[in-house]
């Protein structure tokens, strides 16, 4: 078969030379921390020598990355990535080989040594989060959580104490939290054994705090909320794996439960760990803060007009998409009666100078003290 212009011998893919151009893509950067990490677990991981991969590495994984960020089907993979049925066999051949668990792996020992931890937990938390089920998944893996009103599954994590993944099994949303931590525990146990204490919250008590102890030698303990406490608090050690919930749910493929076959979801899991881990360790490496979701502010200008009034219309004509508040523009201005500047914004805006952005900008006027 004849290569195409990129390199590929696929015909008429041109993963090889394609640019980077999706926010979920990998930077040049991230490429260098992933690109090793992830060739080295694929030698590891080779059952027998064959045909070598035809598609381009970083190209497939992006394209995975896409799926799991934006939530869209399969077929819907945009043209400048490999062909879906490249992308999806490569996603459950390398995940039933364990492929994205072993790369979280690695990418959480680096993580953990540069944050001054030892490469191995010794400690964690677990924690459930029920997601209701899309038509796509199979209805015998799914049930109907009465807690939380949801038809669907359930995924059990436990995280060390950074809020990094440790372990996941999914199960029916049906299964309760003390059941299928059995199964999670066990798992912990087997690929750390290093770990010797588990938080978790009140729905874990009872016989499983018993037989973690007798059976796998793990403490667990239970981090309950007091009776008396209204209103949302923060318990300790528990908020980490409601932290890691969330970091999860970031990527839209998995707000809901869209996989046919539980592992898949699993899978998929560890894909968007891989990513995040992979964003975290790069930003950290390079003494960078942690990504604001919203982004500041744009600074205010500098204010040339001599009058108030002017120095109000350079501001709104600066930031037109503002509703600003009569208090915040005294704020600015560095007005201190506020009544008295409320009613000069309002004789401006009849008299045309300045227009009204919102009912944010005149609030009532407050009696005088």
């Amino acid at each position: 078969m004849a290569a195409s212009a990129s390199g590929c011998a696929s015909p008429g893919c041109r993963c090889h030379d394609r640019s980077r151009s999706y926010p979920s893509d990998l930077t040049d950067t991230e490429w260098v921390v992933l690109e090793n990490e992830a060739r080295a677990v694929m030698a590891e991981l080779v059952t027998v020598s064959g045909r070598p991969m035809v598609h381009d590495l970083r190209a497939t994984l992006d394209a995975i990355g896409y799926v799991a960020r934006y939530g869209i089907e399969w077929r819907a993979l945009p043209v400048d990535f490999p062909p879906q049925a490249a992308v999806y066999a490569f996603f459950t051949r390398w995940s039933a080989r364990g492929l994205p668990e072993r790369l979280a792996g690695r990418l959480r020992g680096r993580i953990r040594a540069a944050a001054g931890r030892g490469e191995l937990p010794t400690a964690g938390s677990i924690d459930s989060q029920s997601v209701k089920a899309a038509e796509t998944a199979a209805a015998g893996a799914c049930g109907y959580d009465a807690g939380k009103k949801i038809k669907g599954q359930k995924r059990h994590i436990a995280v060390d104490t950074l809020g990094l993944l440790l372990a996941v099994v999914v199960t029916a949303a049906s299964v309760q939290d003390r059941d299928a931590a059995h199964s999670l525990l066990a798992r912990l146990r087997e690929k750390f054994s290093t770990i010797t204490l588990v938080w978790a919250d009140g729905g874990y008590a009872g016989r499983l705090v018993v037989g973690a102890n007798s059976v796998l030698a793990l403490r667990v303990s239970i981090v309950k909320r007091c009776d008396d406490t209204r209103g949302f608090v923060v318990l300790p050690r528990r908020w980490v794996a409601e932290r890691s919930f969330a970091w999860l749910t970031r990527y839209r493929r998995l707000v809901r439960v869209y996989e046919h076959d539980p592992a898949h979801h699993e899978a998929m899991i560890w894909r968007a760990t891989v990513h995040h881990m992979t964003r975290r360790l790069t930003r950290e490496q390079a003494g960078q803060p942690p990504a604001r979701r919203w982004g500041d502010p744009p600074p205010l200008p500098e204010l040339t007009s001599p009058d108030a009034r002017g120095k109000v219309v350079e501001l709104i004509t600066a930031q037109p998409w503002r509703a600003w508040k009569g208090s915040e523009l005294a704020t600015v201005l560095g007005i201190d009666n506020l009544n008295s500047f409320r009613v000069r914004l309002t004789q401006w805006s009849h008299q045309g100078y300045i227009r009204k952005i919102g009912p944010a900008l005149y609030g009532p006027v407050l009696a005088s003290s």
